[in-house]
This record gives C-alpha cells, sequence and structure tokens, in this order.
C-alpha cells in the first residue's frame, strides 16, 4: 500500500469520511437487536427463506440460533468499529505499538528506518504484538489502531485466562496469565498471584502440577520475547523485566505521574481481581488503564447482579431495585455517550496535520516540503500513519526552542505555539479542554479551545496563494 494512502486518508475517502462503515454498524445491530419481521416484510423474507436458507442451511442453524450464539459479539464488534472510525489517532500511550505496526507494515526488514531506534522511550517495550496485529492486520490497515498498546495486547490473553477459568482449565489459565505476565505486561503477576493461589486454596489444581505449566509457559514465552525483541532493539533485551525492574525495583515509575453480589459465585471470581487493583494501588504511577485487565471479571459480577435483578423485577422490594438499575444504565449511557464525544475531540494534531494536508495540495512543488512536529502534536494524534509520501517530509526533532526554530528550513510547524518568530499561523486546531454543566438541555457540554497551531515560514513561497482562515 503507498504511503498516501493510510490509515486517515482511507477513513476520509471511503463513503462519506467513514460514515457508511458508521451507518453499516448501526444497520447491523438492529438486525442482531430486531432479527424478526412485521407483515409488511413478508412476502420477500418468505421468499428468501423458502428459496434460498433453506437449500443452503441446515433447520436448526438458521439466524435465529446464530444470532443467539453471536449476536452480542456482533454488537460489540460494531461498537468497536464505531470508536475507530470516529476516533482514528491514537495518543502518547499508544505510540511505541502504533509506531512499531506502521514499521513493520512499510519497512519491513529496514530496521534502521524504524521509529522505536531514534525515538527509543523511557523503557524497551517488545514487539511481539506488533508483529502479531500487523500479520493479521496487513490487509486492513486503518483498524489495526484501536490494538495499539501492550494493554489490549495484555487484555486479550488476559480473557483468554478468565474464559478458561470459567471452563474449569485452571492449568491453560495460569498459562495464559504467565504468557501475558511475560511479554505484554509485566505487572499482570499482580493478578497472577491471586488467582494462582486461590486455585490453590480451592483445590482446583495440583502445585507440582501447575509449577510444571507455568515453568514451560515462561521458558517458551521468555524465550520469544528475547529472540524477536534483541533483533528488534540490536541488543539483548527482555523488555517486560526491564519494566518491571524500572518501575518495581527502581520504583521509578513516579516520574512520570502520580494518580490513586448476588451470585454465590461472584466472590471467588471477584475477590482476585480486587486483589490485583489493591495491590497495583500500591504503585506511585496510577493511571485507569492500568488495571484494564480487572474489567472483564468486574464486568461479568454486574452482569450476574444485573440478571438476578430482572428475573426477581416482579416482586415489590425487587421492582424498586430494578427501577434503580435501569437508571444507572441510563446514567451509563449518557455517560458513555459524552465521554465518547470528548475523545473524538482529544486528538487536535491529528486533525491539524489532516487539515494541512487537505488545503496545501502541494502537488505542482518540486522541493521537499518539512513538517515539523513538537512534543505536544506527536503526543496528542499524530503517528506515522498519518504522513503522506512526497513531497512531504516530516521531523519530530525534540528540544528545538521557540527562537530556534525561525533559523531551521522548515516549511511548516504544528505545535502548542500560537505565534513564532518567522513564520505565519495560518489555523488553529480545537481540541476538548474540559466539560461544564448548564441550565437547558443539553445540561453537560464539551468546552474546546485552541490547543494546536500550523504555521507556514514566512521566507516559504505559497505557490497556491492559499487564503487560510489565520489563527
Amino acid at each position: 500500500m503507498p504511503t498516501d494512502t493510510k490509515m486517515a486518508n482511507f477513513l476520509q475517502s471511503y463513503g462519506s469520511s467513514g460514515y457508511d462503515l458508521i451507518l453499516g454498524a448501526i444497520a447491523a445491530i438492529y438486525v442482531v437487536m430486531s432479527p424478526y419481521t412485521k407483515v409488511e416484510e413478508s412476502f420477500n423474507v418468505q421468499i428468501y427463506t423458502e428459496k434460498e436458507v433453506a437449500q443452503a442451511m441446515p433447520t436448526d442453524t438458521k439466524m435465529a440460533n446464530f444470532l443467539q450464539s453471536y449476536g452480542y459479539d456482533l454488537i460489540l464488534g460494531a461498537i468497536a468499529a464505531i470508536y475507530v472510525v470516529m476516533s482514528p489517532y491514537t495518543k502518547v500511550e499508544e505510540s511505541f505499538n502504533v509506531q512499531s505496526m506502521h514499521d513493520i507494515l512499510y519497512h519491513r526488514h529496514r530496521l534502521d528506518s524504524y521509529d522505536h531506534l531514534e525515538f527509543p522511550g523511557v523503557v524497551p517495550r517488545t514487539f511481539v504484538g506488533a508483529f502479531i496485529v500487523s500479520f493479521l492486520a496487513s490487509p486492513v490497515v486503518s483498524f489495526i489502531t484501536w490494538l495499539g498498546f501492550p494493554k489490549i495486547y495484555s487484555l486479550v490473553a488476559v480473557n483468554l485466562a478468565y474464559g478458561n477459568w470459567l471452563k474449569g482449565n485452571f492449568y491453560s489459565a495460569l498459562s495464559f496469565l504467565i504468557f501475558s505476565t511475560v511479554i505484554f505486561r509485566c505487572d499482570v503477576m499482580l493478578l497472577l498471584g491471586p488467582i494462582g493461589l486461590e486455585f490453590l486454596l480451592t483445590r482446583s489444581i495440583s502445585f507440582w502440577k501447575a509449577l510444571k505449566y507455568c515453568v514451560g509457559t515462561a521458558v517458551v514465552a521468555v524465550g520469544l520475547t528475547i529472540s524477536v525483541d534483541s533483533i528488534m532493539w540490536k541488543k539483548f533485551v527482555w523488555p517486560e523485566f526491564e519494566v518491571f525492574w524500572f518501575n518495581s525495583i527502581l520504583n521509578r515509575s513516579s516520574d512520570w505521574g502520580l494518580g490513586t453480589v448476588f451470585d454465590r459465585r461472584v466472590p471467588f471470581l471477584i475477590l482476585p481481581v480486587l486483589s490485583f487493583v489493591i495491590l497495583y494501588s500500591k504503585l506511585p504511577h496510577k493511571e485507569l488503564r492500568f488495571i484494564i485487565s480487572s474489567v472483564p471479571m468486574l464486568n461479568l459480577s454486574a452482569a450476574v447482579a444485573a440478571s438476578r435483578i430482572y428475573n426477581n423485577r416482579k416482586k415489590t422490594i425487587w421492582k424498586l431495585v430494578n427501577m434503580v438499575m435501569l437508571a444507572l444504565f441510563v446514567i451509563s449511557a449518557g455517560c458513555t455517550i459524552v465521554t465518547f464525544m470528548a475523545s473524538y475531540n482529544n486528538y487536535p494534531s491529528g486533525y491539524a496535520l489532516k487539515r494541512l494536508h487537505q488545503i496545501s495540495h502541494p502537488a505542482n512543488v518540486v522541493g521537499e516540503e518539512w513538517v515539523h512536529i513538537d512534543t505536544f502534536g506527536a503526543m496528542n494524534g499524530i503517528s506515522r500513519f498519518c504522513e503522506e509520501g512526497f513531497p512531504w517530509r516530516y521531523s519530530k526533532e525534540e528540544e528545538v526552542g521557540v527562537e530556534e526554530l525561525r533559523n531551521r528550513n522548515f516549511t511548516y510547524l504544528v505545535n502548542e505555539h500560537p505565534s513564532v518568530d518567522g513564520y505565519k499561523c495560518l489555523f488553529s486546531e480545537e481540541g476538548f479542554d474540559r466539560l461544564e454543566l448548564r441550565r437547558g438541555f443539553p445540561p453537560i457540554v464539551l468546552v474546546k479551545r485552541a490547543k494546536v497551531y500550523v504555521h507556514r515560514n514566512r521566507k516559504k513561497e505559497d505557490h497556491l496563494h492559499k487564503k487560510w482562515p489565520g489563527c
């Protein structure tokens, strides 16, 4: 795939800026939730059913059974697709794996061109997940950014562990947790410990057999990550061990920010997860995304409780509880919409670069058009998937002062400064700033302000004489 047909342009050109995909996803949700028909649709439905379905598939595997088995999976997939289409950009937390997937897909064996060698970050991270996703996503590059950071890779392995746990495959559950700990997220050991302890206390596993499974999985996982990552980093490295050493032994994670049932089976599922959250809270660096591995079990516990409330809704006391639960669902849906809109407006740099590409159109330019992206810009929506081919060139050179920029040969600047000497501010891009309560409807509004500015070097001639909106 050529460089100039990357993700942002795909979403822009597919249908109407990706809205066809959204409409398709919404239609899929309607079909899943309402698979039946009224008399108005009966003629065509009966024709299809009698002439096509009866011949193509057995009676016991018709759509109703399919939707019963996979309906909710389709809904979740449709919701995820909507998020990807509407918010295709990424933040700094996902930067390593997003850049790695870009480089694997486009630079392939040319390691010297890889982004991580120029911007290695605080500690090395593994390439194993990036390789897997790049292989699977190479036909559909536009959808890989959702899988852009180690928490998601880890969550996939942890979900597989949860699934095996619920099926009674306790040794397989431990193996997936070990795999996730060794390769993707060393902090999963805080979840592995409580779950493994519960398995032992409930006599679900044998200590020696579990030890054999765990050691075997750990050896394979360590060998895999060291083999892959030592090649990619051009040095002998076990990334998650270095992360563990940096965060836990040296205790330097605080350098990067500070923060703080109705079924008898539920406590056995929820206690290890709560233990994981409590143990993680001892670390100085706290972010909600760090405990994402606990979310599936918390959702499961909430679903069990909601199911029992709903099944008993005709009883007097439970009727009130059911009304409270429905109100909470409505509030949750409202919060989801608000946070979705905040997320949509939270990538000003990505939108600014896309807008620059759309407006300037330097098709007849002979020389290169250099764009300098400052640290703030690189952290708030811009990745290598946003870049285009000739004549565009990009620089993320760090520690370049505002005063020094006028002496550099950059054509455009994408940064957080409203004015730069020697440059003309072409336009600004707004981003999410805060939520504000107001009287009337809607009671909550998103307040935006200018966060990213695009400048043009005054020494560079504007061949197209564009009328820029200004800042």
